[in-house]
């Protein structure tokens, strides 16, 4: 192992990926810990390499603009030998996937939680013109507190650049890829809110919308089937995020949330409507998709909350209406009585 990248003390291995690998280090000018992550350029033309470098800190110096707490921070980059580096904060906590794994009666509300983050990191990250483009649960940070933080973004245009260079093929993870990326088209944020929806989908039923024995069929699924609705998979959950669900899953660009913005303005409205729910709900709310929200009062949210299925509402209905024709008769004979 390596024991320096630029000023940076390697103290350990990480993990390791497609593009190079990730290690923890110390930065000595000012005792802070850090996560660096590695990119090896060394099978480059010396013009390849240097295209390359011009994009990768073109790219660095937008992403390490950011500044927002659902956004994992960029500290530094650089360059040592044949490997290209970028240094950020290094995050005591679970990657998604280990975090449902070791909490499994993590509760609706709680996943909408960690959805809402990573969307709200996503909006802000998207009004800065940077696109994540590899949004999957190993990017998704869960620390103490369910505080959540989404990595890498901006690193997958960089890496995907790289991989172009060398290979020629798409880079991604097949499993969360857009329509658009599956067949290698202009990609711009409504590619990431795709990618939460499978991840948010994941999230409640507890399997992914699309999946096959290889990524040709899980491709050919994102780009020409649909999902089965989640809550047919799981009764708990209501029709309202079925929607939310929906919305993000459109296979049409146009049709899915055109922002991140509004994606988070859904899951709130839908939290704050769950049995249980941490969010307070004052006054009326709304809970379907972006297009079409209806607005609720006290009696809608009884019927949603309670799982009221159509036929037990019109029984509901019908009985009221028998029990206040019968009073109206009784009031009626008493008043001809008299």
């Amino acid at each position: 192992m390596i024991t320096h990248l630029g000023r940076y003390e390697i103290i350990s291995e990480l993990g390791r990926g497609a593009m190079g690998i990730v290690y923890k280090a110390r930065d000595p000018l000012i005792e802070r810990i850090v996560a660096i992550k590695a990119i090896n350029l060394q099978n480059l033309t010396q013009s390849e390499k240097a295209d390359y470098e011009a994009r990768f800190y073109q790219e660095a110096k937008v992403v390490g603009r950011l500044n927002h707490p659902n956004i994992v921070t960029i500290h530094d980059l650089g360059e040592s030998g044949d490997v290209a580096y970028i240094a950020m904060e290094l995050m005591e906590g679970s990657e998604l996937q280990n975090f449902i794994a070791d909490n499994p009666n993590l509760s609706i509300d709680d996943k909408l939680d960690i959805a809402i983050q990573v969307a709200t990191g996503m909006a802000y990250a998207h009004q800065h013109g940077i696109v994540h483009r590899d949004i999957k649960p190993s990017n998704i940070m869960v620390l103490n507190g369910n505080h959540v933080k989404v990595a890498d973004f901006g690193i997958a245009k960089m890496t995907s650049s790289l991989l172009h260079t060398q290979t020629g093929v798409i880079v991604g993870s097949p499993l969360y890829m857009s329509p658009e990326q599956v067949l290698n088209l202009p990609t711009d944020s409504r590619s990431d809110i795709f990618a939460l929806g499978i991840v948010l989908y994941q999230m409640l039923t507890g399997r992914l919308p699309f999946y096959g024995d290889n990524a040709n069929s899980v491709m050919y699924q994102i780009v020409n089937e649909v999902q089965q609705t989640p809550s047919l998979l799981n009764p708990d959950i209501p029709a309202s995020l079925d929607i939310i669900v929906a919305n993000c899953l459109a296979k049409k660009p146009d049709d899915r949330y055109q922002n991140a913005h509004e994606m988070v303005n859904d899951l709130l409205s839908c939290r704050k409507i769950l049995p249980n729910s941490k969010l307070d709900i004052n006054g009326n709310r709304r809970y379907f998709g972006s297009n079409n929200f209806i607005y609720d009062n006290s009696i809608a949210n009884w019927i949603h909350i309670n799982k009221i299925s159509n036929w037990k509402l019109i029984c509901i209905l019908m009985l009221a209406g028998f029990m206040f024709t019968t009073l109206y008769e009784m009031i009626e004979q008493l008043y001809f009585d008299k």
